[in-house]
């Protein structure tokens, strides 16, 4: 009767030979069952005596949008097999906005099927239908290949191999090479809900921006006293000089979060992220100056489109966009970038002037984007 109360394993027909440990004579239902009291007593169970291990060299990964990212992957047999199993790969993910750190079983239950393999037949889902595969430079190697990286790629992804019942897996953390931008309505300060802010950044080429992401931004010198949504639902500002009326003189300098805030009710501004642009942001010579809707025919009537918030911050910050001129964006602001700060051209730091949404019959330059 005790053998009856010990845990039993069940492994594929193709797994055992006829006769192995466990087998049962007359009887097949395409399983054989295997004692498994040979576990290390830690929870690691072994089958055959032998473990299966999957690693990854790097647990997190940095691209630019558009570009192509491997996600590194391996398994290998302890002690090694001189036969091949065959085993069944998938990759899932876990989008930015939802990644917690450690992970936790409910993150689990909310990650997407990325791709599935085995063998030499694989399937991949959503978003990314037609831009994954499997490298398998090498055996054991199932690194993924992610083709024409998109914003909302960034976040957690999970390499799980399955060999029978014992399954083992590790994630790796994609992020994308950007910059972090605070938006807000025209209508003023604080109009946007949570719904409305992501659709400001979206309108602008770019996604709202996640904690880690911001923090990075805080890091590089990001200073900003106005309060705005995250991808997570919180409300933050970063605050490099602690200063009256944003946190007060005896707060260290950091992100200043209000926590989660009701996502319909409450409206404060945005921080955006953007990544890197596969076209040009210039801007447009001219004959004279253009209201905004001169200067929205004039990119056009170049081949272009005039360009967005997101464009600009993203051609400033990843490719150096240098121009002293004002010029009309796409959401009716006006804006120009300054790389080398410079008499006549704004602050003494480095970032891309504002003079907000003025009256669309004012005449500016304008800047394009192809």
């Amino acid at each position: 009767m005790l053998g009856l109360l010990r845990p039993l394993l069940v492994v594929c027909l193709y797994l055992l030979p006829p006769g192995g440990q466990g087998w049962i004579p007359g009887y097949n239902n395409g399983f054989y069952y295997q004692d498994i009291s040979n576990g290390n007593g830690n929870g690691e169970i072994y089958f055959n005596g032998v473990r299966l291990h999957v690693e990854s060299p790097q647990l997190s990964v940095s691209a630019t949008r558009g570009s192509s990212v491997t996600l590194p992957c391996h398994y290998h047999y302890e002690p090694e097999l001189t036969t091949p199993r065959r085993t069944r790969v998938k990759w899932s993910w876990l989008p930015a906005n939802t990644v917690s750190a450690p992970a936790s079983p409910e993150a689990f239950a909310r990650e997407t099927e990325v791709m599935v393999a085995m063998g030499n037949r694989h399937r991949s889902y959503g978003s990314f239908r037609g831009r994954v595969r499997l490298r398998r430079s090498a055996p054991g190697d199932m690194s993924l290949v992610i083709n024409e990286l998109q914003l909302n790629d960034t976040g957690r992804y999970r390499c799980e191999v399955i060999d029978g019942l014992e399954d083992e897996s590790v994630t790796v953390d994609l992020e994308l090479r950007g910059v972090v931008f605070p938006y807000y309505s025209k209508k003023g300060r604080y109009h946007l809900n949570f719904f409305g802010a992501q659709q400001a950044c979206q309108d602008q080429d770019a996604t709202l921006a996640t904690f880690e992401q911001l923090f990075t931004a805080w890091e590089e010198g990001l200073d900003w006293c106005n309060a705005g949504w995250l991808a997570d639902g919180t409300v933050q500002y970063p605050i490099t000089a602690p200063r009256d009326g944003c946190g007060g003189l005896d707060l260290a300098p950091g992100l200043r979060s209000y926590g989660q805030r009701h996502r319909f009710l409450n409206r404060y501004d945005a921080f955006c992220f953007s990544a890197s642009v596969k076209g040009t942001v210039y801007f447009l010579k001219h004959q004279k100056k253009l209201n905004f809707t001169e200067a929205v025919q004039a990119c056009a009537s170049d081949g272009s489109q005039i360009a967005k918030v997101g464009h600009m911050y993203a051609a400033w910050r990843l490719m150096g966009l240098d121009r002293c001129d004002a010029g009309w964006l796409a959401d009716g602001s006006v804006r120009y970038p300054i790389t080398k700060a410079r008499a006549n051209c704004g602050p003494p730091e480095p970032g891309v002037r504002s003079f907000g949404f003025p009256p669309l019959y004012l005449k500016f330059g304008v800047y394009c984007y192809r």
